[in-house]
């Protein structure tokens, strides 16, 4: 008799806890609005400083934790591991906009990266551009579906979001040094509700 006990669930678990990411964002959304904001390459904090009067970091977590499924083999780890862990919320005049998520191997060094640990509630995002040493990986896109440990998280952190059946997210390496880190954000339904451009005049102020 075919054993279906708590083993036989395991490939189904890891599988609920893996997105499939992939280097073209027209297979995961389709949307103008929202591949400008996916393709994006310059600091996202600084696009979102730019289209709101308040913005904040708001952090959930730093700490030790075990890497994602989905995240040990892309920071040349051989099997799941523990990372450094970085969560936070990026707020646009208080409303959430962007979940973003950063692990950093533990064999990474305070010389490689001399600021995360201290962070606090200031934006990762706004010293990686600033940095002349750090160089930027490829952006891979996935679409994260209610069983995601980060949409898991996500939905505890902003229980209005438990009935998005997916949101959209992208990831790419950070390289400083020798060593890397793997930053996450996940898009959130209230960034489509910022300005795509702003006026000529609203520019010049800032």
């Amino acid at each position: 008799m075919r054993d279906f006990g708590a083993s036989a669930l395991i490939p189904a678990f890891r599988h609920a806890a893996m997105a499939h990411w992939v280097e073209h964002v027209n297979t995961i959304d389709r949307r103008p609005a929202m591949q400008d904001w996916l393709t994006n390459r310059d600091s996202l904090t600084a696009r979102l400083t730019a289209r709101c009067t308040q913005f904040r970091v708001q952090r959930l977590s730093q700490h030790k934790a075990l890497c994602l499924p989905d995240e040990y083999a892309v920071i040349g780890l051989p099997q799941r591991r523990q990372v450094h862990e970085r969560e936070v919320i990026l707020r646009c005049d208080g409303e959430a906009m962007i979940y973003g998520h950063t692990v950093v191997p533990l064999s990474a060094t305070a010389t490689q990266w001399p600021l995360f640990q201290g962070l606090g509630e200031r934006s990762l995002g706004s010293t990686l551009f600033n940095d002349p040493q750090v160089v930027r990986g490829t952006l891979s896109y996935a679409r994260l579906h209610q069983t995601h440990p980060l949409m898991r998280r996500i939905v505890r952190a902003l229980p209005r979001l438990s009935a998005e059946r997916s949101l959209t997210a992208r990831r790419s390496l950070f390289w400083r040094k020798g060593a890397c880190l793997l930053v996450t954000e996940v898009f959130l339904p209230a960034v489509l509700t910022l300005p795509h451009k702003l006026p000529e005049t609203v520019r010049k102020l800032r």
